[in-house]
């Protein structure tokens, strides 16, 4: 089956390119910033029309989580890896004079004993205020940000953020929205899990959701003692399994049929890049792209085939992604399990993009319609 992208994929909330060098007004500007477990990602956006235009962006892996695990803690070394890294961003904030800005932190910081520590010592070390969202937040914007790549003939909808520390699923039930507002509906979850009863919109339906607090980083790492490596593959993906066990929207199966997952992670993008055997990461080919079950499979076996040697020299996974390919891996086979699907659109978006788009929806400056 050839890959698809669906309709409307290329719409709102895309990351455009960045603009040719003219000065954007400071006063149109907004900033989203990400620090996940692995990641310190920044986006720096102005609305345009029903979208954005990303005028600066910024992205370093800063391996925030790494011996968490075992401590309870961020260590020094990963707390200085990440305050250098937030003085990048800060600068560039203050380059653009960016004055409206959301700024997070997720499973790394909700779950060390010294988060809360660490946030003091980041607004003291970069002025830069970060929150420590929690779960539900984290799902609810990862959902809204792929709200385009929902196929209108979608009835079940399962959204899948892998992260560095957790991994959240959302399940919706479209079937009693219009086809032509199933992708709006999604966008007005930006306010909540809960349905409004009073909206006048057809509203999207929230059956339920899960944070597990299981990601590509933290699953590793509960597994670095397996030597065998299609054992550890192995072990990594029942163990997410068992861990879904309090996540059952419908006890009967789902057929492939109305039922679409949209994935947005790391692994997603690079399970696709190498679906595509693109030797350089080619977001326009990636974002929006259909995969089946089988596809999927196909790549995971030949990672597997690969072993650790022959992932860390393929460019199509690339070095910095190499060390946790197959834990994301790992949980990308025990969902499709579960759900097997014939449309899983991969999502090159995620937190960012919908921390802007929650900014600028709130504001009234984005014009209606994904």
């Amino acid at each position: 089956m050839p890959p698809k992208r669906p309709e409307g994929a290329d719409r709102f909330p895309r990351a455009v390119e960045p603009s040719p060098p003219v000065k954007a007004d400071p006063a149109e500007l907004y900033a989203a910033l990400d620090l996940g477990t692995n990641s310190c990602r920044m986006l720096i956006a102005q609305p345009k029309g029903n979208q954005f235009h990303v005028v600066d962006s910024f992205s370093k892996s800063v391996q925030l989580g790494l011996g968490l695990e075992k401590s309870g803690r961020l260590s020094r070394g990963s707390m200085n890896r990440t305050i250098q890294a937030l003085r990048t961003c800060r600068n560039k904030l203050d380059k653009h004079e960016v004055r409206r800005m959301r700024l997070v932190a997720t499973e790394a910081c909700r779950r060390a004993r010294n988060g809360a520590s660490f946030m003091a010592s980041i607004e003291r070390e970069t002025g830069l205020a970060l929150e420590i969202i929690e779960p539900e937040e984290e799902a609810r914007l990862a959902v809204i940000s792929c709200a385009p790549l929902v196929s209108s003939k979608t009835e079940q909808l399962l959204v899948v953020d892998i992260g560095g520390g957790s991994t959240e699923l959302v399940w919706i039930d479209l079937s009693r929205v219009p086809r032509v507002e199933r992708p709006q509906s999604i966008m007005r979850l930006h306010a909540g899990f809960k349905q409004d009863l009073n909206s006048p919109f057809p509203a999207a339906r929230v059956v339920d959701w899960i944070s597990v607090p299981l990601g590509v980083a933290t699953l590793r790492d509960q597994f670095n003692d397996v030597q065998d490596d299609a054992a550890r593959f192995a072990l990594m993906s029942w163990y997410f399994e068992e861990n879904l066990s309090d996540f059952s929207p419908y006890e009967s199966e789902q057929t492939r049929d109305g039922f679409q997952i949209v994935g947005t992670s790391g692994t997603v993008t690079t399970v696709a890049a190498s679906h595509l055997d693109l030797r350089r990461y080619d977001r326009n080919k990636v974002d929006g792209l259909r995969m089946t079950s089988d596809q999927i499979d196909k790549v995971i076996r030949n990672y597997l085939d690969l072993g650790p040697e022959g992932r860390r020299n393929d460019p199509r996974i690339g070095r910095d992604r190499h060390a946790l390919i197959m834990s994301g891996a790992a949980i990308l086979q025990a969902l499709l399990r579960l759900w097997p699907t014939d449309r899983l659109s991969v999502a090159d978006r995620g937190l960012r993009e919908g921390l802007l788009y929650a900014q600028m929806s709130a504001d009234g400056v984005l014009d209606d319609g994904p």
